[in-house]
């Protein structure tokens, strides 16, 4: 009974530390979608762009003779200005030719294969730039860990793996940020106007297309940032983010539409029951359990956690 408790305890320790990047990939699709209503294939691909970012940042940095303990995170992080100016550049050459205060159903059509197209460009230029090997950041706190005695059990330990506990802590504190920043501040004021009435909006002064273009540069920033700190974990290949899409999708309508705090707690839900359910269940029904978690909690709760039972226009 003591070692299924153990189990118990590691798995949901584990749970929360890959919820809590799970939530931050789930922010940044969450601040696309609830501001300006596209349906973004393309952001598991911009996560996978920021991994292959971050191993390369941090061999650079490593030259610098910066600490190893330090690099991954440091890289994580400097991904952000990048991927926030790419993203910027992408919304005003292409994105923005299928948005805007003309919507419809022509217009969401558009939307979703331009970013699936998108998604294909950059699976497809990382597999011939980079090769279909996989690769990760090798740090030394990837192979170490805090052990946590339990005090029921004198032999019964909790190893928190160093380096994705400091990735989990950094994850929640750019997610604090984020939200610190749509509900506080007069840029956030302007990101919701244009969220909750585009048309409104423009006529109170308020620049739509400049709103949407900086939520779609600070999702795909975001999305670099979650791919910088996952790397020390999950190695990138090019069709990484396909795998990773999914998740967000799931996330951000368990937390509901249009929350994007509540889309945190959908990736933290992701990742608790991934990895509670390897209790019961092998390693390769993860997923199937995630959806069937997924499934429940809609049937009682359509609108997901935080979302109201409203339909917005």
């Amino acid at each position: 009974m003591n070692a299924f408790v153990e189990q118990a305890v590691q798995a949901l320790a584990a749970g929360l530390l890959a919820g809590c990047l799970y939530g931050l990939t789930c922010v940044g699709l969450a601040l696309i979608f609830g501001i300006m209503r596209v349906i973004n294939f393309a952001q598991g691909d911009f996560m996978m762009v920021g991994m292959y970012l971050a191993t390369g940042l941090a061999a650079v940095l490593a030259r610098l003779a910066l600490p190893d303990a330090a690099t991954p995170f440091v890289a994580a992080l400097l991904v952000a200005p990048v991927l926030f100016t790419a993203g910027a550049l992408l919304h005003r050459l292409l994105i923005a030719r299928t948005t805007g205060l003309r919507g419809g159903t022509a217009a969401h059509q558009a939307q979703l294969v331009l970013t699936l197209g998108i998604a294909l460009v950059l699976q497809n230029g990382a597999l011939i730039v980079m090769g279909s090997a996989p690769v990760s950041i090798v740090s030394p706190l990837s192979s170490s860990a805090w052990e946590i005695p339990l005090r029921y059990d004198a032999f019964s330990t909790l190893f928190l793996n160093q380096g994705r506990t400091i990735g989990a802590v950094l994850a929640v504190l750019v997610a604090l940020a984020v939200f610190w920043l749509i509900g506080r501040t007069e840029l956030g004021k302007s990101l919701r106007a244009a969220a909750d009435d585009p048309e409104a909006a423009t006529y109170v002064g308020i620049d739509v297309a400049r709103a949407h273009r900086i939520a779609f540069a600070a999702g795909t920033a975001i999305a670099g940032v979650a791919g910088g700190l996952m790397v020390l974990a999950y190695p990138v290949q090019p069709f990484v983010g396909t795998d990773f899409v999914i998740i967000m999708y799931a996330g951000v309508v368990l937390g509901g539409i249009g929350s994007v705090s509540g889309a945190f707690w959908g990736g933290m839900t992701i990742g608790l029951v991934q990895q509670l359910s390897t209790l019961v269940l092998p390693l390769q029904l993860q997923n199937a359990a995630v959806f069937a978690v997924f499934v429940l909690i809609l049937l009682f709760r359509p609108q997901g956690f935080f979302g109201l039972n409203v339909e917005r226009a």
